[in-house]
């Protein structure tokens, strides 16, 4: 048994070791396979002895699925934000008022990038990550302890030597390009949402209550700046030197600087190279590099004088249209995008960028061959900002927008008030019908996995699904006969469709592609009409009682159950066993009006009930639920560990912040 434990202690401590060479220095010395090999003893032989757990040990890195609230704590030393520049001007005046403010002593600073994250405080003591603390609103943050364990690049034990008992050390947790790149691909294909930028990832991931989900996004962080009573050293580059001497990642981009002159070059070399970079960067920072002249220098209300943020502008290319292609979506809307030599912008190639409608477009003016302006400001939808007249070719015609649709051939027609050009031709045009049954199958409709757009395209080539109802008339036997389609894939195909049968009500009707039905509308056109067969026999006046549907809607639902080939694939739909009307209890009868009137939001980890369980007792008691704070809401329900942000909010509106407990008091329950 001793010797286990001994051979415990030896493996976490190699482990830790072939994790800071491969994750901060880049330089693996074994290969993958030895070092799961390694992990697998490792983990075998912390099952054989429970009693030797240890937070910090490296099998901590996978996560764990177990779903868990944060609790909050103060900081120990408040996370002010940055004061913002915008001009090499502006970082060049805040220098000149350092030096003054230090009455001319000899100053030199420290230029680092602005990494485009989340901020996070780590905690270590006796060389032991013992906590980590999102910035939250700077005066207190969330505990994610587990989450940043997950994190690679994160040493959870130092190594070398001369570091304080206890200290703190900031930095920004970061999704790479790549790791931001696969998310989104894996997003897109499952019919979800795509993140509009790594750090929205980034943060988004950080507060998940998966940690294992954590674990396999594939975080990364860079640390920058030290805090504590017995630093080693008295300027801010020496302390990250030997932070990064202790296992911590700190970028090279570090640099010290020793005049205006200095300054300039270095903002001028990363506003070129920061293209280059594996992460999202939206700037640069400078700080003074002397801790006793950062201690002289003081603090504002909201920052410290002695550190600046220089703010890059957004992300701008100019690059040759190729050409200008129209797409055609389920709903017959024809998008004009231009097609591009490909270019660079925020860490991503560029070919494709929406030029959105026909207005938008003679707006922009845009011609043949032209070469245009494309920005991205570190979101992930490239957008055309311009064009340039100078080097517009001589012979260059201007781009029209096309009259027939691409795909089907049929005359356009313009949507009246609204700059949108449609293909009327729904039953016979292939991107629309393909769209469709792309929309139905979609994680947040139907939820049948295993079908994606290439899928449902060759469902409709092949003759086998002409409409969402021939899904459910679908074999294993014809999903064979696909080129490349396994038996596996077939299955999980065949069993999602099955599944779907269960779905919602609501779902059902946000699946059906009614034109302006979305999730939120058909969720309330399906609470009002309880039932497919009532909504169908629904007149327009009707259907405009309801909650947010205004004419339009309700004449576009009516047109949509006015067609006969519609109603026929919603009573196939029926007959497949599809869900056709809420539960019986889900229009259960109103509870009181104690909330008659009242917009309330939820916010936070509940006790006594979940969130859709007080939402649904809000609506029962009369009140109106809401998904973010306004002037308009009269009160926020919060649980544990209410978002910081909502929290700030409500504050500066005036808002009230009721308890779970108080709420269930006030309703009478």
């Amino acid at each position: 048994m001793n010797d286990e434990i001994k051979r415990i202690d030896e493996l976490r401590s190699e482990l830790h070791r072939h994790n800071y060479n491969y994750y901060v220095l880049n330089a693996p010395e074994i290969s993958d396979r030895d070092f799961d090999f390694l992990m697998k003893e490792l983990e075998e032989l912390e099952g054989r002895h429970p009693e030797y757990f240890d937070a910090n040990s490296p099998t901590r890195r996978v996560g764990s699925d177990l779903a868990q609230g944060f609790e909050q704590t103060p900081h120990i030393y408040p996370m002010l934000s940055l004061g913002n520049t915008y001009s090499i001007e502006d970082v060049d005046a805040w220098v000149g008022r350092v030096e003054q403010g230090l009455s001319g002593q000899k100053t030199a600073f420290v230029g680092e990038l602005k990494f485009d994250g989340t901020g996070i405080s780590l905690i270590y003591e006796h060389g032991k990550l013992i906590r980590a603390v999102t910035r939250g609103d700077g005066e207190k943050g969330d505990v994610v302890t587990d989450n940043v364990r997950t994190i690679k690049s994160i040493p959870l034990e130092l190594q070398g030597s001369g570091w304080p008992d206890f200290f703190e050390i900031r930095g920004e947790i970061v999704l790479p390009w790549a790791a931001f790149n696969r998310l989104n691909a894996e997003r897109e294909a499952a019919g979800e949402p795509l993140f509009a930028n790594p750090r929205n990832a980034a943060a988004g991931t950080l507060k998940l209550q998966n940690s294992a989900e954590v674990a396999r996004r594939g975080l990364d962080a860079y640390l920058y700046y030290l805090l504590g009573e017995n630093l080693p050293y008295d300027s801010h580059y020496d302390n990250l030197m030997a932070a990064r001497s202790w296992g911590f990642k700190i970028s090279d981009a570090m640099t010290l600087l020793y005049s205006i002159e200095d300054v300039d070059k270095y903002i001028n070399h990363w506003d070129k190279a920061r293209r280059e970079l594996p992460v999202a960067t939206d700037g640069l920072v400078f700080k003074v590099n002397s801790l006793r002249q950062q201690l002289n220098l003081g603090f504002t209300a909201k920052s410290p004088r002695w550190a600046v943020a220089y703010k890059f502008p957004a992300e701008r290319a100019a690059t040759r249209l190729r050409f200008v292609s129209f797409d055609v979506g389920r709903m017959g809307i024809i998008t004009p995008v231009a097609n591009l030599e490909p270019v660079l912008l925020s860490g991503t190639i560029v070919k494709r960028a929406s030029l959105h409608n026909d207005d938008i477009m003679r707006t922009l003016g845009i011609h043949e061959g032209d070469m245009l302006y494309v920005e991205k400001g570190g979101e992930i939808i490239p957008k055309i900002t311009g064009v340039d007249l100078d080097a517009r070719l001589p012979e260059a015609r201007p781009v029209e927008f096309v009259t027939h649709c691409p795909a089907c051939g049929t005359p356009l027609v313009r949507v009246e008030g609204e700059a949108a050009w449609v293909c009327p031709n729904k039953e016979g045009c292939v991107p629309q019908i393909v769209g469709r049954i792309e929309h139905f199958v979609g994680r947040r409709m139907m939820n049948i996995d295993g079908i994606g757009e290439e899928t449902a395209s060759d469902l409709f080539t092949h003759g086998f699904v002409k409409n969402p109802a021939d899904l459910y008339s679908l074999t294993a036997s014809q999903l064979d006969t696909i080129e490349g389609f396994a038996a596996k894939s077939a299955a999980r195909v065949i069993e999602g469709i099955e599944a779907s049968k269960s779905v919602p009500f609501e779902r059902v009707v946000f699946a059906l592609s009614i034109p302006y039905v979305g999730e939120t509308t058909a969720k309330k056109v399906a609470k009002a009409a309880g039932s497919m067969e009532r909504l169908m026999s629904m007149s327009t006046a009707e259907l405009e009682a309801v909650e947010d549907v205004g004419p339009r809607i309700a004449a576009t639902i009516s047109a949509f159950f006015a067609d006969e080939q519609n109603r026929q694939m919603v009573q196939r739909l029926a007959d497949a066993g599809v869900t056709m009307a809420l539960p019986e209890d889900a229009n259960a009868e109103p509870l009181s009006d104690t909330l008659a009137g009242k917009t309330i939001v939820i916010s936070g980890v509940f006790s006594h009930h979940s969130r859709d369980e007080y939402k649904e007792l809000i609506e029962r008691h009369g009140g109106k639920n809401a998904g973010s704070i306004s002037k308009k809401t009269d009160f926020v329900l919060a649980g544990e560990n209410m978002g910081p942000a909502k929290l700030e909010k409500a504050s500066k509106l005036g808002v009230p912040v009721i308890s779970e407990d108080d709420f269930l008091k006030m309703i009478g329950e």
